[in-house]
Order: C-alpha cells, then structure tokens, then sequence
C-alpha cells in the first residue's frame, strides 16, 4: 500500500508507519507446519504482540517434513512429534532451546516434558505444544464395541471398510499393539516379521491409507469405512457431526499417544525474541483452552484443564491425564535401521506383497 504521507497529520503517519512494521514483523516468522495449525486461536499472545499471523508452510507426514528440510527448504519453526526429534538433530537442523527464555516450562505438564525427543543429551530441542492419542474409532452403530478388539481389524466381514494412516511408524505402532510387542521402538526381527503380518492381514481390508484426517472423517460419516486407527480429532469431529462414532480407549485393547510440539530450525533467519515470542503464545494457559475446547486435543500446559470446564473435560476424556499416561503405548523414537526397515516394507504391504 503506498502511503500519501502529505495528507495526513504527522500523530497519524506515525501511528500508520508503526502498524506497517508491525505486521510486517507478524507475517516474517515462518512455521513449517500441519495443515489446520495456522489456527490464530492458538497464538492470540503473538498476535496481540506482532498483529499479523506468521506465514505457513505445510506437510502432510514427518518423512516429507524430512526430506524437504534435508533438501534446503528454510523455516523459523517446524513442527513434529517427538518420536522425529532424535533424527532432525542427528540430521543437524535443530537449535537446542533455551528454557529460561520460555515462559511457560515450568507450568508444562512433567509427563509430557519428561517424553523421549523433547530433551536429548541435556539440551531440550523441543517445546511440547499438544498431545493426543491414536486409536481406533469405529460406527457404533455398525459394529458390536462389546467384541471389538483390534484383530477384528482383520476379519474378512470388514472386506474394504477400514482406514489406517499412511505412515509406517504409526502402522506399525498399531500392529505392536495388536500383536502384543512390548517395544515397537526396536523390535527384534520375530516381532517385526509378527507385526509385518498382521498388517499384511488387514491391508485386504483396508479402503485407503489416509494422508488427510478429514479424508478418514468424511468416510466414516458418509459409511464407507466402519473403523480405522485415527487421531482423537476424528472422534469430535464425528460426535461434533452427530455421526455415532466412538474411539476405544481401553489400554487393554490397545491405543497410543503422542506428543507433538515446535522446534527452532537452523535455517531460521528471524531474530530469537520473535521466535520466543511465539512459542510463548502456543504454550500459554488461553492456546490450551483454545485447543481443548476446539480440536479435542489435549494441551502441554497444565492449567489448562483448570480453566475448561469439568463436562467438556469428561466428554473429551481428559478429566484424569494421568491416565493417558498409564499403559499407554507412546510414539518414541524408532531405532534407524529398523525405521528404514518399516518403511520399506510398509511400501510393499500397501504394494500387495
């Protein structure tokens, strides 16, 4: 916009001059991101500071977060899941954080602080943002929830009617589980060849490997899938779109947790106090009612759940985190060979092989 500085009162330009450079400030922080995390509700705080929203680039799955790092692409702050952290800084392309400078740390829920990939060999790389689960989420008015286990995902009567993700490590978390491996993380080569199977059981039943959540959540509504493994957001979604859809959360059965959150990239050109700026805003007590209260997913930030109220709390499942904690299998880093393993054969289970 060009500016007729004859024409206004000098009190005028200057308020006009200082709004400029404030959105521009806004709007050059770069975050690499998940697609729907550009949600302003999520980082009021910086833009109450900065008064324009950062400027977004997407992925669809950590290995292409990788590989487009790897191959130069350039960013502030990215966004994975601490099962990637250990390989991003093997890789070199991560800042450590300074803590003192994160005003919220202390206020962090100890569990997901504590979670393998947000610290590693003393400097923390990660500042934890949300955290959810992955598990499976059936029609309840289609399938009997009394009899479902997650081998059912492996019954010929379910022939085209299932949905997994399209990532291997989440895949194979979900065949540790049905199979009872103890450690997905670094499988010995029995369980993998085990879990390897038991995906290669469900791959005739499965409709489509989903890149996209709301893919998984227009098939389930419309009843052209019955289950799949998906992410707490799906579940709300449904309920949210009267779909009669539930997520098993029994830890007998079988689900997983996550934990994602932001890290400082090396190829960041933006200065510290902006970057710390908005890691601030995501990690404050509002974002965490803001995203509880509506994408369901649960927030790092512990007083969070102070401030949503007790229903919303029991019907999202978070009355009690602690138990999201126990006996749950959580998404760590995957030993680098058996990785490279899984993602190979993963490509050949969905190959047909």
């Amino acid at each position: 916009m060009q500016l007729h500085l004859k024409t206004l009162t000098a009190t005028c330009s200057a308020a006009l001059l200082s709004a400029t450079v404030a959105s521009a400030e806004g709007s050059d922080l770069t975050v690499f991101d998940w697609s729907g995390y550009e949600d302003k509700g999520f980082y009021a705080g910086y833009l109450a500071t900065h008064e324009t929203a950062p400027s977004y680039t997407f992925f669809g799955s950590q290995e292409e977060a990788f590989t487009k790092l790897q191959s130069g692409f350039t960013a502030d702050l990215a966004h994975p899941c601490t099962d990637a952290v250990r390989k991003w800084v093997a890789a070199d392309l991560l800042h450590p954080l300074d803590t003192s400078r994160l005003t919220n740390w202390d206020n962090l829920l100890p569990d997901i602080r504590e979670v393998d990939g947000v610290t590693i060999d003393g400097e923390t790389y990660m500042m934890p943002f949300e955290w959810g689960n992955t598990g499976l989420i059936y029609r309840t008015d289609l399938i009997d929830g009394d009899a479902l286990t997650l081998q059912t995902m492996a019954d010929p009567a379910y022939q085209g009617k299932i949905a997994i993700p399209d990532a291997a490590s989440s895949a194979y978390a979900l065949a540790a589980l049905a199979t009872g491996i103890s450690n997905y993380t670094n499988m010995t080569d029995e369980e993998f060849e085990t879990a390897s199977n038991f995906l290669r059981s469900i791959h005739p039943n499965i409709r489509f490997y989903w890149s996209d959540g709301g893919q998984f959540d227009q098939a389930m509504a419309s009843g052209e899938i019955e289950m799949g493994w998906a992410w707490n957001q799906s579940e709300l979604n449904l309920i949210w779109n009267e779909t009669p859809a539930i997520m098993v959360k029994d830890t007998d059965i079988g689900i997983a947790t996550w934990v994602c959150g932001y890290v400082h990239l090396k190829s960041s050109t933006t200065p510290d106090d902006q970057i710390y700026d908005m890691l601030n805003a995501l990690s404050d007590v509002g974002s965490g009612q803001y995203i509880i209260e509506n994408w369901g997913y649960a927030h790092a930030h512990a007083g969070a759940y102070d401030v949503v109220d007790d229903e919303t709390l029991a019907a999202y499942g978070f009355d009690d985190v602690q138990k999201f904690f126990d006996g749950s299998l959580f998404f760590d880093a995957v030993e680098p060979s058996l990785e490279a393993r899984m993602l190979r054969e993963f490509e050949r289970i969905k190959s047909g092989f």
